[in-house]
């Protein structure tokens, strides 16, 4: 059955994607977007279909419409731009998530809030499961953006114990594919802008941090399930590809993907950066029966053609990345 659907962030990486899927279900969907980190191209295809709706608005301010599916995707998600403006970021999560809830509450719509794998810090369990209730520093230059996300999962399930809002959070972990922002700061986008581009590949630390890569469609798929499994089931659950590798294992991959002859060089590892990043997706599996399909190279073959195309178009347009 068709639904009138909101989706907050629906500009950005996930979300426009998430757009994408469920104009092809059939629903009506109003995209949500301050065009902060979000951008006009990543829907521009969309734009002609009369089902599709763009509304450029914050969500730190209330919005009133009626809908029966809020997916709550809003909110910088990458260092380099959670971190441009951490007050604003904390914002995003908490007064976000007061303000979609409070639309859901109104409306009864169903919730997703797109929560992530940040909100277990720099773990000292590994693979993470959900029972595991992270280890974050509070007062660090992440914590805008990690603490902020935590908050958020805390009034989730406040508004679910007090007002009966039907909710689903997911832990979303890292995921990539065309439509990531070139300049987000995030080790597959960097890696293959600098690889296509001639430049040293840079690398934090040792590069034998390690992260598990899920692509796009995996994850989409993976939300989708999650939404319309039974009520009762409300997480959180961790959506991710729990496939691990080092920061050099995917450097020298895409090095190789690209044909590149990028050099690969080393860099004093940020603050509070996290050694490990696994997730447990047990309960994925048993209760969605989901886990990712698509394998770290197939993706990235895939991300580097998109990013290959972009960067054609940019130098055509006579812009240039710095």
């Amino acid at each position: 059955m068709s639904k009138r659907i909101l989706v907050t962030g629906g500009a950005g990486f996930l979300g426009s994607h998430l757009c994408e899927r469920l104009l092809s279900e059939g629903h009506d969907v109003i995209c949500l977007d301050n065009l902060f980190t979000g951008q006009k191209k990543n829907i521009v295809h969309l734009l002609n279909n009369p089902y599709f709706e763009f509304v450029r608005h914050d969500v730190t301010f209330p919005f009133y419409t009626e809908v029966d599916l809020i997916y709550n995707m809003a909110c910088p998600a990458s260092p380099v731009h959670y971190q441009h403006d951490p007050v604003q970021t904390t914002k995003t999560s908490v007064h976000g998530a007061i303000n979609v809830l409070g639309l859901a509450k109104r409306t009864k719509a169903k919730i997703f809030q797109a929560s992530t794998s940040e909100v277990y810090g720099d773990p000292e369990v590994h693979p993470q499961s959900e029972s595991y209730w992270g280890k974050v520093n509070p007062i660090g230059i992440r914590s805008c953006y990690d603490e902020g996300k935590r908050c958020a999962e805390t009034l989730f399930f406040d508004y679910h114990r007090q007002h009966k809002v039907r909710i689903k959070v997911g832990r979303i972990f890292n995921t990539y594919g065309p439509r990531m922002h070139p300049n987000d700061g995030r080790v597959v986008s960097n890696f293959i802008v600098q690889a296509l581009r001639g430049k040293d590949i840079t690398i934090y630390g040792t590069g034998n941090q390690t992260r598990s890569f899920c692509y796009v469609d995996d994850l989409i798929e993976g939300i989708s399930r999650f939404v319309n499994y039974d009520d009762e089931f409300v997480g959180p659950v961790n959506l991710g590809n729990p496939v691990e590798f080092s920061m050099l294992e995917l450097a020298n991959n895409v090095i190789r993907l690209t044909g590149s002859r990028s050099k690969i060089v080393f860099q004093p590892l940020p603050s509070d950066d996290p050694k490990q990043r696994q997730p447990n997706i047990s309960l994925a599996k048993q209760h969605l029966n989901w886990e990712p399909k698509i394998n770290l190279e197939s993706g990235l073959v895939k991300t580097i053609s998109y990013f290959d195309e972009l960067l054609k178009e940019m130098k055509t347009n006579g812009k240039e990345l710095p």
